[in-house]
């Protein structure tokens, strides 16, 4: 019987110098990853490696990757597997990035249209070396991927660009059907957790997404997410959840942070399920369409039946 570190080993992008130490914390029972059926992981890393593509699922060490891959579902990471950034909490690597690959919105779009996704959801790296962020790149890709598949949804997970405007018009103006934008945590603990990144400049962004929305394509949904469990208290998450809904955002993930290797930033504490169903008992109260909040919740975990919740997407 094949044990779960080695299908971690195989199908989870392995990082120089990062040997897995043991967290501090024990992992609760209700953090159990299931494991599925390797078959269409097969597939999935097959297709992927033919393109020459990266995932977030493999560079970020996603806890769900088994889960989606068994469902024939990734999600796209464009621009490389180097982020200019230096995030306390992230898995992918850092450094200086190589150049962009022109065929990669082409091979992405092939690669929804191999899985038949109805839903497909696209990320990416940091590409603060680029005068626009990658933002170009970004909208050829949403653009080719609509063009090979006019009936799939198209989520992107955004960076922040560096408050460049033009830069996020640019990513509008292709017009994927979910804009997201993660504020990753509270604003008291960015300069640990976010150190290149601004809060405020993040909202800021959602705003501008959600004017757009508002005034040019209301078929378009704005989307944040978080991670609990880096030190914020739970009246903070609630204080964060007000703030986004100020900037009018749509849907809300929150899911517990796990460290990805010793060198990350270590986990405070382990939030019970008890307290995710209550922040998303307050969310929805608040006038969110839909909040996902669990342990084992990511950006795009489940974010074909986030955008349908509600009748958030139809059509």
């Amino acid at each position: 019987m094949i044990e779960e570190k080695e299908l971690i080993d195989k199908f989870v992008a392995k990082k120089k110098g990062t040997s897995r130490k043991r967290e501090r914390l024990k992992k609760p029972d209700w953090l159990k990853i299931k494991i599925g059926d390797p078959t269409n992981q097969n597939k999935v890393l097959k297709l992927i490696d033919g393109l020459n593509l990266h995932t977030v699922c493999q560079e970020a060490r996603c806890p769900n990757i088994f889960e989606c891959w068994t469902d024939k579902t990734a999600t796209f990471m464009l621009g490389g597997d180097t982020c200019t950034r230096h995030c306390g909490f992230c898995a992918v690597n850092k450094g200086k990035p190589m150049d962009l690959d022109p065929e990669e919105p082409r091979h992405v779009a092939e690669a929804v249209q191999h899985l038949s996704l109805e839903h497909a959801v696209i990320t990416s790296v940091n590409r603060d070396d680029l005068s626009d962020g990658g933002a170009s790149h970004w909208a050829d890709t949403i653009r080719m991927v609509h063009e090979l598949n006019p009936d799939c949804k198209v989520e992107v997970l955004i960076p922040d660009f560096q408050g460049n405007e033009d830069a996020l018009n640019t990513v509008l103006e292709a017009r994927p059907e979910v804009l997201n934008h993660n504020t990753e945590t509270i604003a008291r603990l960015y300069r640990r957790v976010r150190p290149d990144a601004i809060y405020e400049q993040s909202m800021e962004l959602l705003e501008r997404a959600a004017h757009y929305r508002d005034t040019e394509f209301p078929k378009m949904f704005t989307k944040s997410g978080i991670m609990a469990g880096l030190g914020e208290e739970f009246d903070e998450v609630i204080e964060l959840m007000k703030d986004l809904r100020k900037v009018s955002c749509d849907i809300m993930t929150i899911g517990q942070y796990l460290q990805p290797y010793e060198k990350r930033l270590p986990v405070e504490r382990y939030v019970t399920p008890e307290e995710f169903a209550e922040w998303k008992r307050i969310g929805e109260d608040m006038g969110f369409k839909h909040v996902e909040s669990s342990p084992l919740t990511r950006s795009s975990y489940h974010a074909r039946e986030q955008a349908e919740s509600g009748n958030v997407i139809n059509g």
